[in-house]
C-alpha cells in the first residue's frame, strides 16, 4: 500500500535534511507506527506521502500512485487526521462534515453516523469555533473517515483527549483496521503505539534507526532489563540497566560492588525504554 525508498527532504534546500535516506514499506491491512520525538521527521514524511509537501528526492508510492505524479483519484483512497485541527470555525460540526463529503467522487459515510461515533452527538449544530480543543480534534478525526479511506494517516490521534475518549478513538482505529484499512500512525506516544501497531519504525533526526514489531522488540530487549534498588549516600536509589549493552553491564557490576543492594529483579522494558536504548534519545 505504501512504498518509500531513499526519501530525503530539506526545508533549506541544502544538505541539512529533515528526512534523511528513509526507506520502508507498509502492507495492506497493517497498522504501522512512525515513532519519534518532536522534530524527528515524522510529520514531514507524512506530509510528503499525502502530497502536502513536494517530493524532492526519492521514490514514494501510495495506494498504487507515484507521488511524483499525484492524481486526484488518490485522495479518494486516503484519509488524513492531523494533530492540529483545521476545521471551519464558522460552520457547525455537522456542516463541516457535509461540506467535506462533497469534495469526493466516491461513496461517503453518513456525517451523523461519524458525529455519534466520536461522541459529538448533541453538539453537531454548534459552530466548530465554539468547540474545545479536544472536540475539534474529534471532529478532524471523524472527517478523516468520511470517504471510507483505504489508507488512513493519523497524526497523534489521541492528543489532548481524556482517557475515556482516547479509549474510544483507539477502539475505532482497531475496528477500521479489522475492515482492512491500512493505518500510518505518527506519534511520540509509545503506549498507543504498543497497543495498536503491528510494526513500528523508530525515527530520530530524520533517520530510521529500527523497524520491527513491538512484540519482537520486547522479546529482544524485554527480558534483558534489570531494576536495582540500592542505597547510595544514605538515600534509596532505583535504577534500570540493560544486560544487552556493554556500558549498562559495566554500570550494573559497579553498582553491585559499591552499594548496599536492597532488591534486584528482571523487568519487561516498555516501548519507550527500548526506544531510548536503541536511539539514545528521549521522546521530548
Amino acid at each position: 500500500m505504501i512504498k518509500v525508498k531513499n526519501l530525503y527532504h530539506s526545508y533549506s534546500n541544502d544538505e541539512n535534511y529533515a528526512v534523511n535516506d528513509v526507506s520502508f514499506e507498509i502492507e495492506k491491512g497493517e497498522i504501522f507506527g512512525f515513532l519519534g520525538p518532536s522534530g524527528a521527521g515524522k510529520s514531514t514524511t507524512q506530509n510528503i506521502l499525502v502530497g502536502l509537501l513536494e517530493l524532492q528526492k526519492g521514490e514514494v508510492e501510495v495506494a498504487g500512485y507515484d507521488i511524483k505524479h499525484i492524481k486526484n483519484k488518490m485522495f479518494n483512497k486516503i484519509g488524513m487526521s492531523f494533530e492540529q485541527s483545521n476545521v471551519y470555525n464558522k460552520m457547525s460540526g455537522l456542516e463541516n462534515l457535509e461540506f467535506y463529503r462533497k469534495l469526493f467522487d466516491v461513496e461517503t459515510r453518513d456525517p451523523m453516523e461519524l458525529i455519534k461515533l466520536v461522541g459529538l452527538d448533541g453538539k453537531e449544530n454548534i459552530k466548530a469555533g465554539k468547540y474545545s480543543k479536544g472536540m475539534k480534534h474529534r471532529l478532524t478525526f471523524a472527517r478523516s473517515m468520511i470517504n471510507n479511506p483505504e489508507i488512513w494517516f493519523l497524526d497523534e490521534p489521541t492528543t489532548g483527549l481524556d482517557p475515556a475518549i482516547a479509549s474510544i478513538i483507539k477502539d475505532i482505529i482497531r475496528a477500521e483496521n479489522e475492515k482492512g484499512v491500512t493505518v500510518f500512525l505518527t506519534t511520540h506516544n509509545m503506549f498507543i503505539a504498543d497497543e495498536l501497531c503491528d510494526r513500528v519504525a523508530f525515527i530520530v533526526d530524520g533517520k530510521i534507526r529500527l523497524i520491527d514489531s513491538p512484540k519482537q522488540l520486547k522479546l529482544k530487549y524485554g527480558k534483558k532489563l534489570v531494576e536495582v534498588e540500592y542505597i547510595k549516600d544514605g538515600e534509596q536509589t532505583i535504577e534500570k540497566f540493560s544486560t544487552v549493552f556493554e556500558e549498562d553491564k559495566d554500570k550494573l557490576i559497579e553498582v553491585i560492588k559499591k552499594y548496599d543492594i536492597q532488591t534486584m529483579h528482571t523487568k519487561e522494558a516498555t516501548l519507550e525504554e527500548i526506544f531510548i536504548k536503541v536511539t539514545g534519545r528521549g521522546l521530548v
